[in-house]
């Protein structure tokens, strides 16, 4: 049974976990990073590397595309949304922000599957680097986490 005390992080355990990764390519040095520690960061929760499905897409707004794919073939416990979207001159930013944010949940709900959304949304490069590394190891936490609690009710 999975529980936790009020305010605590539970003790996590990925051993059981079927982890699914899409990573966004647009603005690689930062999601490569994600990914990086994201995948750090699964081992350590020992999920075991066969049970880690990565692919790659395009850009954040390919990233609900893929994850939908995942997500219909019923193989994994927990998902994980990597990208990078730094804000330019236009209104595109906010366009693919929020719409590639939409997707990620719509997929969630719609497919009952936990998604931990770690595509970044950023002022500047700058920003983003200094994000990277935590919110990698964070999207693995959570889909650990999620996917555990899930199971469990």
């Amino acid at each position: 049974m999975f529980q936790s005390s009020k305010g605590a992080a539970p003790k996590l355990s990925g051993k059981k976990c079927r982890i699914g990764v899409v990573q966004a390519r647009f603005n690689d040095d930062i999601t490569n990073a994600l990914w990086a520690a994201c995948h750090a960061e699964l081992i350590r929760l020992e999920v075991a590397e066969k049970n880690i499905t990565h692919v790659t897409v395009p850009g954040a707004l390919e990233v609900a595309s893929a994850l939908q794919g995942m997500a219909e073939s019923d193989d994994f416990d927990a998902l994980i949304a990597l990208g990078c979207i730094i804000r330019g001159e236009t209104y595109h930013f906010e366009l693919v922000a929020n719409e590639s944010g939409a997707g990620v949940t719509r997929i969630a709900l719609d497919y009952q599957i936990p998604i931990a959304n770690a595509i970044l949304t950023t002022e500047d490069h700058a920003q983003a680097v200094a994000r990277q590394t935590d919110k990698g190891r964070d999207a693995a936490a959570v889909a650990v986490e999620m996917a555990t609690l899930l199971a469990s009710l």
